[in-house]
């Protein structure tokens, strides 16, 4: 009598095994699920340098002509590097810039301008808030992005280290001593953090 080509001891391995297997070789993220996600980074990130550009603008309006003048002019020509990095990045990828743009137009030159009309520190006081967020925002993104997005990971790791660098100088020119300080960087950093939120969505 002939045996079974296909002995009973040997059984084929259950489909819903090697469906799953196959499941597990896939990547995590297909290159269509990740768009959505570039795209609010990179349109917030473009509307947050914008914003910083602003910033400085508004403090070199009133502190350009005095002893901190350089030193700020130093940190808003970084900013414009990093907005016209962005600003590529928003025409190479065609990602729809943040409606509020022209809100944070204005918001952005007042702040810097408002902060520096209450003095030198309390204009440090702003950068440093304002960069705290940045950081956070920033480090968050940067462990987000895989092997896939270095050059992009590699950029914001760069304009991190860059928004420190203005933390930094803020903090050595007595932003601290700015009278209420403690309530001018939460309020600054409030505004900032629902500014990020916003420039994500809208």
């Amino acid at each position: 009598m002939m045996r079974d080509a296909s002995p009973s001891h040997l059984s084929p391995r259950p489909l819903q095994a090697a469906a799953s297997d196959a499941a597990s070789r896939r990547p995590r993220h297909l290159p269509g699920d990740r768009k959505p996600t570039l795209e609010r980074m990179i349109r917030v990130d473009h509307a947050g340098e914008y914003g910083a550009v602003r910033i400085y603008q508004g403090q070199l309006a009133v502190l350009g002509n005095g002893a901190k003048g350089d030193m700020v002019r130093h940190m808003a020509e970084q900013e414009v590097v990093h907005r016209e990095t962005f600003e590529r990045l928003i025409r190479e990828r065609g990602v729809r810039p943040t409606v509020l743009q022209p809100f944070w137009h204005v918001a952005g030159w007042l702040l810097g301008a408002g902060t520096a009309l209450l003095g030198e520190r309390a204009a440090m006081a702003c950068t440093v808030a304002v960069e705290t967020v940045i950081d956070g925002h920033y480090a968050a993104q940067a462990d987000e992005l895989g092997p896939d997005e270095a050059p992009l990971k590699a950029t914001i790791e760069q304009f991190r280290a860059e928004e420190l660098e203005h933390r930094d100088i803020g903090l050595e020119n007595e932003a601290e001593l700015a009278a209420g300080y403690p309530v001018l960087s939460n309020l600054i950093k409030a505004g900032s953090k629902t500014a990020i939120w916003l420039s994500e969505r809208v």
